[in-house]
């Protein structure tokens, strides 16, 4: 499974050409991490984006993006499904 994160870009570090392009400082909620911007060269200071892997995929609104931390926070992992949140029961052994 693959999860992209909601942050706000705090920082652009550098123009860079080449594949990673423009390097950001992206706040998730207190930890910071620098992404590349090349696939939202649009993105700025203090737009929220979606990241994924390293890199941003895509500008959000504020609202969406505390929608999204809200429904990841961890204290609503007991209403997700159980196969995600890897709990599920362990097979009996009797036979």
């Amino acid at each position: 499974m693959c999860l992209a994160v909601p942050g706000k870009v705090i920082e652009i570090r550098s123009e860079g050409e080449g594949p990673t392009g423009q390097i950001g400082v992206v706040d998730f909620q207190g930890n910071r991490m620098e992404v590349s911007l090349a696939m939202t060269p649009e993105a700025g200071v203090g737009d929220w984006v979606l990241v994924h892997a390293g890199y941003t995929i895509s500008v959000l609104d504020e609202a969406a993006a505390r929608d999204t931390w809200e429904y990841i926070e961890f204290e609503n992992l007991g209403e997700m499904p159980v196969e995600l949140r890897g709990d599920q029961p362990k097979a009996s052994t009797d036979g």
